[in-house]
């Protein structure tokens, strides 16, 4: 890694887009899919809101990437974060940066049918 790699969360996953299920990926290319991604190091963690597309591949044999902007590319998980590494918390970034800290990344995808329906559950 590099200076420059302001963006990189975490290395060494242990699986990518390719490895992602087919009803997860399917889901994730919605015109409506919401993914909520979850990031814990430690007791810090960070939640990032970010969109699926039609067009994602999620072929990509070891990369995800989330993005601000609406770029894909077959590396591509989501667009239109709402943030990104380099606006994660202090705390955070200290205990991503060290090689031996555990990180836990949980992604869950849903669709604005499902979120309609969860909300009308909860009423």
């Amino acid at each position: 890694m590099t200076t420059r790699g302001d963006c990189i969360i975490a290395v060494n996953a242990d699986k990518a887009g390719a490895e992602l299920g087919q009803e997860f990926r399917n889901a994730l290319r919605s015109n409506s899919a919401i993914l909520t991604i979850t990031v814990e190091a430690g007791m810090e963690k960070e939640i990032v809101t970010a969109s699926g597309h039609p067009q994602l591949t999620l072929t990509h044999a070891t990369d995800l990437v989330v993005r601000k902007s609406d770029y894909i590319c077959k590396r591509t998980l989501a667009i239109h974060a709402d943030k990104v590494a380099k606006d994660f918390s202090e705390a955070l970034v200290k205990r991503l940066q060290n090689p031996k800290q555990m990180v836990i990344i949980t992604l869950n995808v849903e669709t604005s049918a499902q979120f309609q329906h969860r909300q009308l559950l909860a009423k």
